[in-house]
């Protein structure tokens, strides 16, 4: 018990004192994160609207499919990429593995199903009547995308900000494609699973509160974001 308190005591110490290797974990657990997020967004909004929009006869399954990817493990993303990213990879030449790339690379995969879902939830409790509004009074796909895009922007909101507490909350693509590299492709749950493996238990209890930090942050945008778009 005495070694939870001590433990606890200087793991606040480290973080009110912004430790320098603390805020360089950080660091590097923010970029990768808000570069994955960002061309998830990119890719999954767009996605999430020509499916809400469309009329293909697979589109219940398509949504069926997505929803299934949102329980997707990370070490199988993480081992599906590493078989074409490593050396005897399709991608090998690009030398990507251990690097930030390779996690962006594999968050990526990891949350645009948890974007495009969203999104498509999001668009869906939009009442019908302002597409065909815009519609009718002569608005094109784009503009009339836009519109429900307005309506909707709380919900998409939402998503974006789930799929950031995804990305930085995870470990298994982090440590199977980052390596764990200190300085270069360390980030707070990869360093965290080190230290603990060192017995040392500081720093991954200071890590630890700036994550829940994260997380607790992510959660009330969410639910603020979640509580406006059913306004």
């Amino acid at each position: 018990m005495d070694l939870l308190i001590d433990s606890f005591i200087s793991a606040i110490l480290l973080v009110v004192a912004l430790d320098a290797e603390i805020i360089a974990i950080v660091g590097v657990s923010i970029k990768v994160s808000l570069t994955s997020t960002l061309f998830a967004s990119i890719i999954g909004i767009p996605l999430g609207f020509a499916i809400a929009f469309g009329d293909a006869p697979g589109k219940r399954m398509v949504i069926t499919i997505l929803n299934t990817l949102l329980a997707l493990p990370t070490v199988v993303i993480g081992l599906f990429v590493y078989t074409f990213i490593s050396r005897r990879g399709v991608f090998g030449p690009f030398d990507l593995l251990y690097t930030q790339r390779a996690i962006i690379i594999g968050q990526l995969i990891l949350i645009i199903p948890v974007v495009t879902a969203f999104t498509i939830s999001a668009i869906s409790r939009i009442d019908e009547r302002y597409r065909k509004t815009a519609m009718t009074l002569g608005a094109n796909r784009i503009q009339t995308a836009w519109v429900v895009f307005r309506e909707a922007r709380f919900g998409i909101g939402a998503a974006v900000i789930a799929a950031f507490g995804r990305v930085i909350s995870e470990v298994g693509i982090s440590m199977m494609l980052g390596g764990n590299i200190r300085g270069f492709t360390r980030t707070m749950t990869t360093a965290m699973a080190l230290e603990y493996d060192k017995g040392s238990f500081t720093l991954a209890i200071a890590l630890g509160l700036v994550l829940l930090c994260f997380s607790f942050g992510m959660n009330l945008l969410f639910h603020f974001f979640q509580g406006r778009s059913r306004l």
